[in-house]
């Protein structure tokens, strides 16, 4: 996490569809701040250093500083609204984070070594993904930007749960602590080979 990002944000006073449609005129984004046992308040941002800033996978799963009139507060980014057709963003939350209390995020699934996996070299198979990303549990330090699934080892037909995945320290998946260990990914037979593998099969009684 070797990642800063920091985020300019002022204190906006003005509300409603309208006061936030002449802030988007202006080149500025509404958004809230909320969590950390103290009161929601409402902020405006700059629309092109977000942009900008969103364009990096890991301001999705990262702790950012939210500076507030000069004031630093940490949190994580929760929900992000753009516009249907136009490259615009329409609305930010972002909830406040304290070292002390575990946060729960999702975090995204970088799959590596597909192509030295046997089920791909030796078996003719493809690299399938379950899941683009999964859900943490664990403390504001500990949260990691991405989570690896390695594949070089993968057989064909064989999946990669997520009681397989390397986790780091003091870093929870939701899903198992909930008793789901879930398939993230694997290598399986693509459905030509298995229509080539189907027709070389003899018929029942074929050859006796």
């Amino acid at each position: 996490m070797n990642t800063n990002f920091v985020i300019e944000a002022s204190l906006r006073n003005d509300m409603g569809k309208g006061a936030s449609r002449r802030l988007r005129r202006e080149g500025k984004v509404p958004a809230v701040l909320y969590g950390g046992h103290q009161e929601a308040v409402s902020l405006t941002m700059d629309h092109n250093a977000l942009f900008h800033h969103l364009e990096n996978e890991a301001f999705y799963s990262h702790i950012l500083t939210v500076k507030i009139d000069g004031k630093d507060e940490s949190a994580v980014l929760k929900d992000l609204q753009r516009h249907p057709v136009k490259p615009i963003i329409m609305h930010l939350d972002f909830q406040r984070v304290s070292a002390s209390e575990k946060i729960r995020m999702h975090v995204p699934l970088h799959f590596v070594g597909g192509d030295m996996a046997p089920g791909v070299k030796v078996g003719g198979g493809i690299v399938t993904h379950n899941m683009n990303e999964v859900e943490v549990n664990c403390l504001p330090k500990d949260l990691p930007e991405f989570i690896e699934v390695d594949l070089s080892t993968t057989e064909l037909n064989h999946s990669i749960h997520m009681s397989e995945l390397k986790l780091a320290a003091g870093v929870e998946l939701v899903e198992l602590m909930h008793g789901h260990d879930l398939p993230v990914g694997g290598v399986h037979a693509t459905r030509a080979t298995v229509a080539e593998e189907g027709a070389a099969a003899p018929a029942e009684g074929e050859g006796a």
